[in-house]
């Protein structure tokens, strides 16, 4: 299974570019990204959502994937959720 990680590092590789030069291009810095490419990120320093969405932007990816694999949920699941939570609980006992 692809990690949020690999997939950034595949994105980034595949437009060619650095970590140095996609830095800046999403307000972080090249070291920070590193360690998001790598899964060598503290708890607290896990990728927000807005900067998944800048992530996705900046590399033409598909934001929801990447929240996906960076474990948060994209907005429009969290709202279905909400209105009907008794059908996601079904859902979520189901097998493979």
């Amino acid at each position: 299974m692809t990690t949020f990680g690999q997939r950034i590092r595949e994105l980034r590789q595949a437009k060619g570019w650095t970590l140095r030069e996609l830095a800046p291009k999403v307000g972080v810095g090249f070291t920070y990204l590193s360690k998001v490419e790598t899964s060598r990120l503290d708890f607290g320093d896990y990728p927000s959502e807005a900067l998944i969405h800048r992530l996705a932007e900046a590399l033409d990816a598909d934001e929801e994937e990447l929240l996906i694999l960076a474990d948060k949920v994209p907005k429009v699941i969290r709202q279905r959720i909400r209105q009907k939570p008794e059908a996601f609980l079904r859902l979520a006992q189901l097998d493979d």
